[in-house]
């Protein structure tokens, strides 16, 4: 028998690290608040966080990006 309860849509890439200054997880971009209360969140709500999600995975991916790399030695 099929559920009757609708599925409810998540970024998570299972992708479980959170950026120690951000605070926002490098797998799906979102806070950990917004983890934990997601299933809570309305339709609009979720969709309104993940219209954000791929500025902040782009703004986490340049600082990983630039902290990655190492300065040349003389």
């Amino acid at each position: 028998m099929a559920s009757a309860e609708p599925s409810i849509e998540t970024p998570c890439t299972r992708i479980c690290v959170v950026h120690p200054t951000s605070g926002f997880c490098l797998g799906c971009g979102r806070s950990l608040d917004e983890i934990a209360r997601w299933i809570d969140y309305s339709a609009a709500e979720r969709a309104r966080i993940m219209t954000q999600l791929p500025s902040r995975l782009a703004a986490l991916s340049g600082a990983a990006a630039g902290a990655s790399t190492a300065p040349a030695t003389p």
